[in-house]
């Protein structure tokens, strides 16, 4: 019996040591499958409780891939299995949803192209801008933050290869193709005054066929730590302007817009839930200075964005996007 204790012993006093090598990962572990459910149940994380975290954890959504490096790093300094495999987790939650970004987008020639941009009202050189936007040889152009001063500055600029134009209040469409049956678009909050206004709808007769064009700019988000994110009115507008695009008789559409709003974003949903499913690019165009998100967007209906990028800086505070639309040419004769 001396013999049998004497070679459990051993046995009893490594345990502990074994339970400790177990258990050093445990934390990194449960990081990792929190950050991958929020990125697989996103939509589960509540909007309605004050600062609405739904709309801010979708709105920065792609950035928890940064998650991944140190939750494997972390990993590997507990020297844990258990924590290394649960990083993957997040990693393929990640690849899963934004995997596609990575991937070269198509260019299907012929085609159009369409740039957004936000020119942002404090802009110092709005000719230096028109020209750089003019420069894209875009077939649309669309621009948000148009001041009345700044107006006229832009229009000079750009006339040249740009014959057709059409503006309201402070949102304009650029255009290389005749526009016809031009008119404001309602997308006004409660209690906002009738001289708001940021939306307006457009015919483009293009060579591939004629195409209903939208410009518009929902309200800015406002985020405190006092208050969280505030979207309450952005997510007013995106209902009017759902009700309008859903409302719109011209089959294929084309919406340009500053929509305060990444596609991810349920506040956007009544939007995107009526144009076909968004261009997998990542294409950051805010803040100018750092770009963090996809706000300036261009969506279709019976349309296909090919490819969206970023374009270099410009006076904003905002990048310009351009994306490459496609769509069945007409048939011959009609």
């Amino acid at each position: 019996m001396g013999g049998q204790g004497a070679g459990r012993g051993p046995w009893r006093r490594r345990r502990p040591e074994q339970w400790a090598w177990r258990g050093r990962g445990r934390v990194p572990a449960g990081l990792a499958v929190l950050v991958a459910c929020l990125l697989v149940c996103h939509g589960a994380v509540p909007d309605g409780l004050p600062g609405r975290p739904g709309s801010l954890l979708e709105t920065f959504l792609p950035w928890l891939g940064l998650a991944v490096p140190v939750l494997a790093a972390l990993a590997l300094l507990r020297r844990s299995a258990v924590a290394a495999l649960a990083a993957l987790l997040p990693a393929a939650a990640w690849l899963g949803l934004f995997g596609g970004h990575l991937l070269p987008g198509e260019d299907r020639a012929p085609g159009l192209l369409a740039v957004q941009h936000n020119v942002s009202d404090e802009n110092p050189d709005p000719e230096g801008t028109a020209r750089a936007l003019a420069a894209t040889r875009a077939d649309l152009l669309a621009l948000e933050e148009l001041t009345p001063a700044a107006l006229p500055r832009y229009a000079a600029a750009l006339a040249p290869q740009y014959p057709y134009h059409a503006v309201e209040g402070t949102v304009g469409l650029w255009s290389r193709h005749p526009l016809a049956d031009v008119r404001p678009v309602d997308i006004r909050p409660a209690g906002v005054g009738e001289d708001w206004n940021r939306a307006l709808r457009a015919t483009a007769r293009t060579p591939r066929g004629e195409a209903a064009v939208y410009v518009a700019h929902l309200p800015s988000l406002r985020l405190s730590p006092a208050h969280g994110f505030g979207s309450a009115r952005r997510d007013e507008s995106a209902v009017l302007l759902g009700a309008a695009i859903a409302a719109e008789p011209v089959g294929r559409l084309i919406l340009l817009g500053d929509l305060n709003a990444t596609v991810d974003d349920r506040g956007l949903d009544p939007v995107t839930s009526r144009t076909d499913p968004p261009s997998r690019d990542f294409a950051f165009s805010w803040p100018a200075s750092l770009p963090l998100a996809r706000i300036d967007q261009v969506l279709t209906r019976s349309a296909t964005v090919t490819r969206i990028r970023s374009l270099p800086a410009t006076g904003s505070d905002h990048l310009p996007v351009a994306a490459h639309l496609t769509w069945p040419a007409p048939a011959p004769g009609r």
